[in-house]
């Protein structure tokens, strides 16, 4: 039978936001995976391997923006940059 998993509470660096933290040997994990999959969003969940965590889950992040066109607007364009320029060379034999 698998070991309970282990609760602890996190001091967020604000304090503000503090959750709810389970650690969970690897073991435990592989098999109650989808359970700890459907609280997620409850608490976060480490994962660990001989007492050293190695995997963090956490709810995604819903705030994030598509990457797609973050950086509009933000190239700036000098003209035709592959063709030789031979005037300032000037006469040179």
């Amino acid at each position: 039978m698998p070991s309970r998993p282990k609760r602890k509470h996190a001091a967020a660096s604000t304090g503000l936001l503090a959750r709810d933290v389970v650690e969970v040997k690897a073991g435990v994990f592989k098999d109650t995976c989808l359970q700890l999959l459907d609280e997620v969003r409850q608490r976060e969940v480490v994962v660990t391997k001989h007492g050293k965590a190695v995997a963090r889950l956490v709810p995604p992040d819903e705030r994030v923006s598509s990457s797609f066109g973050f950086m509009r607007g933000t190239v700036l364009s000098h003209g035709d940059i592959v063709s030789p320029d031979f005037e300032p060379w000037g006469e040179l034999g």
